[in-house]
């Protein structure tokens, strides 16, 4: 047993990531009308990246502003506006023509009365015809006073409506102009995602960063601009514009004068001013982990260098590894490597692969023994120590757990010898020399 420095370690499989990453797509069909960068070029927040040019997208945007024109016109109505409404039907009348029908047939009549001979017959004629002139006048004048007793009612009956026609009207027009707001709601709201589109035919960067063209990987996450209009109904998107294929889509080639489709992926931005690890640690090891744990990290493409690093978050989400265990993911901030002799390393580039050392638990001036001292028996833990030449078992609490050597917090004291070669061999009370 010696007192000693014993630091636990956990390693773990990486992979770099950076600060930040966008996929700046086309938010209209067109053409690349001008492309101002090239792969691998630093760009800053704001500076302007590419330029789409589409006639389609500046054509809906026409369309919508000449609908919301359209939507703001007022819609009026006879009586609106609290003016009462007459409403009368035409006075009932006989025709003229009847009348004058009527008199030609009386005329006729006498005249062919009056070509009879026999004055007699003729006179008899004539008086039935007068006889029957008079009812026909009669029958008229009492036909009229009829039709204008019908129409003193209307008027009386029309006059008693035209409060609740008024009122009726007024709720028309209350109910119009609800729908005329509702629509120019619509409207504006098809205008405002229309303008927005053509906004992001200019192609700006989100942030500062290295410029590849066209889209990144499925692992770095999108930023289309092209999905503003498609958050808007249905209806919506259809008069402001195409709504945007989902961001990160595979496309060709990127160059000035180069067809490209709503959503198609023009430029990648990646930040990377401040390098991250996405480590994946096995679950019986992640409880150990916290925020805030250093560690040291290697890479396969930086031969004989070390990079310093610290945890910024440990994750709930479980990945189930290929084993049948799970593991979970934790993020370290990067900081600077050196080579073994002092020089200075590289830093890494997003998507490198890494191995992770995390410093779980240390401590300073601990009683510990080599690690092959330890022996596990079913659900517990103990060491042989020596006494009197024969073998003790003793059951013992661990502490840290470095590759070399145990802290043990209980069970032996410091001074006391115990089996370090072929410790899990030993039985109760075998000499030991």
């Amino acid at each position: 047993m010696t007192r000693t420095t014993v630091s636990e370690v956990v390693e773990a499989p990486a992979t770099v990531g950076a600060r930040a990453t966008a996929t700046l797509t086309a938010p209209a069909s067109g053409t690349v009308a001008r492309l101002y960068v090239q792969d691998g070029d630093t760009v800053k927040k704001g500076q302007i990246l590419a330029r789409i040019g589409s006639p389609q997208a500046r054509q809906q945007l026409s369309a919508a502003r000449e609908a919301d024109r359209q939507a703001a016109r007022p819609v009026s109505f006879g009586g609106a506006g609290g003016a009462p409404v007459s409403v009368r039907l035409p006075r009932p009348r006989l025709p003229g023509s009847l009348d004058a029908h009527v008199a030609r047939s009386f005329a006729e009549a006498r005249k062919a009365a009056r070509s009879i001979g026999d004055r007699a017959a003729r006179a008899r004629l004539l008086a039935a015809i007068d006889a029957a002139e008079k009812r026909q006048r009669a029958q008229r004048r009492a036909l009229g006073e009829v039709l204008d007793g019908l129409a003193r009612s209307l008027d009386r009956t029309l006059s008693q409506m035209s409060g609740r026609v008024s009122a009726g009207m007024s709720g028309l027009s209350a109910s119009m102009a609800s729908l005329r707001a509702a629509s120019r709601s619509q409207t504006k709201a098809a205008v405002r995602a229309a303008e927005q589109t053509v906004d992001a035919l200019v192609v700006r960067a989100p942030f500062g960063g290295v410029v590849t063209l066209g889209g990144a990987s499925s692992a770095a996450g999108g930023a289309g601009l092209g999905a503003l209009v498609s958050q808007l109904p249905a209806g919506l998107a259809s008069q402001a514009g195409a709504a945007a294929a989902p961001a990160g889509r595979s496309g060709g080639t990127i160059a000035t004068g180069v067809p490209v489709a709503a959503g198609d992926p023009i430029v990648t931005v990646t930040d990377v001013s401040v390098l991250t690890l996405s480590a994946d640690v096995d679950e019986t090891d992640v409880l150990l982990v916290r925020r805030g744990t250093p560690a040291e990290v290697e890479f396969d493409a930086v031969t004989g260098a070390t990079y310093t690093g610290s945890v910024t978050g440990v994750g709930v989400t479980p990945k189930e590894g290929a084993t049948g265990g799970v593991s979970y993911p934790v993020r370290l901030r990067l900081g600077r490597g050196a080579y073994d002799d002092g020089g200075a390393a590289p830093a890494p580039k997003p998507g490198m692969s890494a191995v992770v050392r995390l410093a779980v638990r240390r401590s300073e001036n601990a009683t510990a023994v080599p690690a092959s001292a330890i022996v596990t028996s079913g659900r517990e833990t103990i060491v042989w120590a020596v006494r009197d030449g024969r073998a003790e078992r003793r059951v013992v609490r661990l502490g840290a757990q470095g590759d070399a050597v145990v802290e043990i917090l209980s069970g032996v004291s410091p001074g006391e010898r115990v089996v370090v070669k072929g410790a899990d061999a030993v039985r109760p009370g075998q000499s030991l020399s």
